[in-house]
């Protein structure tokens, strides 16, 4: 079992009933304001996919999804979603979304092999959100005024719970700061990853940290990406490798970095076959939406996932996600939580 973080001091600002009402406040607000902002429409997704097609999403490449047979299949397995990453993007094709425009949903998963903590649960939901680009906008400056647009759908929640909730107080700054992992290594070459995103969100408050999932001079990439989505290869401003990135704040209840966001430029016909060979897995080009986006029957796009339950913790100041979500705890967690202030769902 992960450590779990003990903030010093830590009192709920909303009991059990208000922190419900908190939670529909900021999904129905923020999800409204994301698709404002990004002209996106509202689509069903679904729990699970079929194995062996390269929908799923594989993240590092060594979670097992949940799998089980479908019996009028002929014991066909499916896999309960990682993320609806690739997914979105047959979607698009699907309704012949223009660019400019796209989708989200509510991505619901299980990920058997999280550890659990303050943060992480077996369960997962997100805002998955894919759009539709031109060849033009596969840059960082593009990027860029996507994350821009998103963290303002952020601070205007924000402002909708203080309002709500007196005793909730603002602490996300006016601006995002935008750092290239490369840039973020040299600045801090002594620490580790972790360290290096919580100097850097303790610094600036709100951070984009661009270039995820590609080597740095160190030999070591910032996080792992699965080879088949984002696009972590091409090279942006200043020479760079990345068209894709995290957002992350400083959260002062736990004292450290909070991602809730990641994001990206997807992977063109180029960007594809590069990253499959980097990664050993160029056996995937046979698979169907390999096959779909290599002879050119998937739009360009940019997507990503934005964590519903980190949302609704960071914004209600909750020192554990389980205080959000409804999951399965280790029994010794749970009378750990209790005894800190922390009521487990």
């Amino acid at each position: 079992m992960s450590a779990i973080i003990k903030p010093t001091d830590y009192k709920a600002l909303l009991d059990m009933g208000q922190t419900e009402k908190g939670i529909k406040l900021i999904k129905d607000f923020f999800q409204q304001n994301l698709s404002t902002e990004l002209r996106l429409r509202r689509v069903t997704a679904p729990l699970f996919v079929l194995k062996g097609t390269g929908i799923n999403d594989d993240l590092n490449g060594v979670e097992r999804p949940v799998t089980f047979p479908i019996k009028d299949l002929e014991e066909t397995q499916a896999e309960v979603v990682h993320s609806l990453a690739k997914w979105k993007r047959l979607t698009l094709a699907d309704y012949k979304i223009k660019p400019g425009y796209g989708i989200y949903t509510d991505m619901n998963a299980i990920r058997a092999d999280e550890e659990l903590d303050n943060l992480h649960s077996l369960y997962v939901d997100q805002w998955d959100w894919e759009q539709v680009i031109t060849k033009e906008q596969r840059n960082i400056e593009f990027l860029k005024s996507i994350v821009r647009r998103i963290y303002a759908a952020i601070l205007r929640t924000e402002y909708l719970v203080c309002e709500s909730f007196p005793c909730i107080k603002p602490f996300l700054p006016k601006d995002i700061h935008f750092i290239h992992s490369e840039e973020l290594l040299k600045m801090y070459p002594d620490k580790s990853i972790k360290e290096r995103e919580d100097l850097i969100c303790k610094k600036y408050g709100a951070v984009f940290i661009i270039g995820i999932g590609g080597k740095l001079a160190n030999g070591e990439p910032h996080d792992g990406r699965a080879p088949d989505y984002d696009d972590w290869t091409t090279v942006g401003e200043n020479n760079l490798k990345g068209l894709n990135g995290d957002i992350l704040i400083w959260y002062p209840t736990l004292s450290r970095a909070v991602e809730l966001s990641s994001m990206g430029i997807r992977v063109d016909k180029d960007s594809l076959l590069l990253q499959l060979e980097i990664a050993g897995k160029l056996e995937r080009k046979n698979l169907y939406f390999h096959k779909k986006l290599l002879n050119d029957e998937l739009p360009l796009s940019i997507g990503g996932g934005i964590g519903q339950s980190r949302l609704c913790m960071v914004l209600l100041h909750k020192a554990h996600i389980g205080e959000i979500q409804a999951s399965i705890w280790p029994e010794e967690m749970i009378k750990e939580c209790k005894a800190l202030g922390m009521n487990l769902i």
